[in-house]
């Protein structure tokens, strides 16, 4: 009953990491689309955005519509599973005039 337990103690860990990231991504991408919009580094903005943890394989990248997409890897809490899995969002609060 005991590995049971813990196996399910670990999906649901796992699932509330990948909350947490999706959530934090979309912080990140209103962040960088504030700072897009009045003229700074949209990357930095994202970067501020995050925890250290996941900073590392941060990309944020200006999209034709002029939205800001942010995309984060999602922690792993066993990395041997596999490649880290993309949590991506995107904001935009329109073009300055």
């Amino acid at each position: 009953m005991v590995p049971i337990i813990v196996l399910v103690g670990a999906i649901v860990w796992q699932l509330a990491l990948a909350g947490h990231a999706a959530w934090l991504s979309a912080n990140a991408a209103r962040a960088a689309a504030r700072a897009a919009v009045v003229g700074e580094s949209a990357r930095d903005a994202a970067r501020s955005a995050l925890p250290r943890s996941l900073e590392r394989g941060l990309l944020v990248e200006r999209l034709r519509s002029g939205a800001i997409r942010v995309e984060v890897r999602m922690p792993l809490l066993f990395r041997r599973l596999g490649p880290a899995v993309p949590i991506a969002s995107t904001a935009s609060l329109g073009t300055p005039e």
